[in-house]
């Protein structure tokens, strides 16, 4: 089907992108100008790029219009802290429509330059220290207005077992699969693989000649590129940004899809349909992923040559957190023979452990909280806690209060109910230990605790069943 009139010179002739057979793509330089009437916006971006899987695009930076923009303000979280230009979302949104405007132009007129991310480090529990990137409020309305415009086009792209950051999609789908793939498919390995500081080793020029394979506007490309290469601010000192792209900013995720739906995605689909020997599962969140084997030989293969891979592309596994173990119901048969346990494996906040059923004896799947986490998010609210040891009880039981329904609102899956007890339990702990240290008259022990406990702290239930049970409902 002709869709437009005129022909794309946006592209990037002559660029030597990536080798492998997947990326060489003949693009149609179709436009997007003059399309069916009846689609508009992300919806005709997303129609036409899911007909045509090698249009190049070459005039989106005219989706970026002010109400677009305004949107992507109001769509932001309004508590987030201030970027290097001090401004708020509240203080931003002074005279708001003018501001669009202002910024509408120039984004238009190429005058618009993304401002430094302030870097700031956050204590961990454990002692370490994170980075946590603080994008301005006017580069993020800028990045959430480009989020909605490149997803219409790569949600018609990305793979099935990709899951993470992408609309109607989330950690418990990802859960879902990988629970499918071990208890219903032929899977006797696993491979648990970590990318090692994957957001800080993008490769920036390998980014954006993924991104010409469907991108053919230079303005979008050239914003785009200005956003990842903006630099941080941390105190005081500015240093440029070479290589990743900032953990904290809108576009990150989106960008980090692009980069591993073409260094993993493609090829590992491509790897398991023409050298795996079984059957091979993939379940991707971000940069963590996990596959599934029917046999060893294609997971020991696959580990090689995934390592290779990735190191054409900057990339590297991390080795402490990577492992290919025996794993599922045919693999705890060949331990029960050989007497020893199977190892388990960390997915998104659960250790995965093989086990039987305690009534039929058959294989089954146990997913626990991580031990780990669970240890460090406690430290984190006794931390907190002490620091609201001057506040009324009734304060500090609605703040534990929303503390543990959002724990539960994740970790509260089938079979494990004796972590989410534990966990309620330490908490409990931890506000009795703070009130008798702030308590100098009159002596609070566990008993008067228990009606606070009982109004304040939630028991858990279920809230994600076993996906065979959600299907068929």
């Amino acid at each position: 089907m002709s869709v437009s009139n005129h022909t794309v010179h946006g592209g990037a002739n002559g660029a030597k992108g990536p080798s492998n057979s997947e990326h060489r793509i003949e693009p149609d330089r179709t436009a997007t100008q003059s399309v069916e009437s009846r689609l508009t916006g992300p919806m005709r971006l997303h129609q036409l790029a899911k007909q045509n899987r090698s249009m190049r695009f070459d005039n989106l930076l005219h989706h970026l219009t002010p109400q677009n923009l305004l949107q992507a303000y109001h769509h932001l979280n309004k508590k987030s802290a201030k970027g290097v230009d001090g401004e708020s979302w509240v203080s931003y949104g002074t005279n708001i429509l003018k501001r669009i405007q202002s910024l509408h132009s120039r984004i238009h007129t190429m005058k618009y330059k993304p401002q430094p991310v302030k870097r700031i480090w956050i204590p961990k529990a454990n002692g370490d220290l994170r980075p946590i990137g603080i994008t301005t409020v006017e580069d993020k309305i800028v990045q959430q207005a480009m989020v909605w415009i490149l997803e219409a086009i790569y949600e018609a792209d990305f793979l099935g077992f990709s899951y993470g950051f992408r609309p109607n999609r989330n950690q418990h789908k990802a859960l879902d699969a990988v629970y499918v793939a071990i208890t219903q498919k032929k899977v006797s390995w696993v491979l648990d693989a970590d990318i090692s500081r994957f957001f800080d080793t993008i490769d920036h020029k390998w980014l954006m000649k993924f991104l010409e394979h469907r991108i053919a506007d230079k303005r979008m490309l050239a914003l785009i590129e200005r956003t990842i290469k903006a630099g941080v601010i941390e105190k005081d000192r500015y240093s440029k940004t070479v290589v990743g792209t900032p953990q904290g900013a809108v576009i990150s995720p989106l960008l980090a899809n692009v980069y591993l739906h073409y260094v993993l995605d493609l090829w590992a689909n491509r790897w398991r349909k023409y050298h795996a020997r079984g059957d091979c599962y993939i379940v991707r969140y971000a940069d963590d992923s996990v596959f599934g084997f029917q046999y060893e030989a294609d997971g020991v293969n696959f580990e090689n040559a995934l390592s290779d891979r990735f190191k054409k592309f900057g990339l590297s596994l991390n080795q402490d957190k990577t492992q290919l173990i025996e794993f599922g119901r045919f693999a705890i048969r060949s331990f029960k023979e050989k007497k020893g346990k199977p190892s388990t494996f960390d997915f998104l906040g659960f250790t995965h452990i093989c086990s039987t059923s305690w009534s039929s004896g058959n294989f089954k799947l146990l997913r626990k909280t991580n031990a780990k986490k669970m240890k460090n998010k406690l430290l984190e609210i006794k931390q907190a806690l002490r620091k609201r040891i001057n506040i009324d009880v009734y304060s500090q039981g609605k703040w534990l209060n929303k503390i543990l329904i959002g724990h539960y609102n994740y970790f509260s899956v089938p079979d494990n109910s004796v972590s989410l007890d534990r966990f309620k339990t330490a908490i409990s702990r931890l506000w009795l230990k703070l009130l008798k240290r702030r308590s100098q008259k009159f002596k609070v022990n566990w008993n008067k605790l228990t009606k606070l406990i009982r109004y304040f702290l939630p028991n858990p239930r279920i809230l994600h069943p076993y996906p065979s049970q959600r299907f068929r409902v």
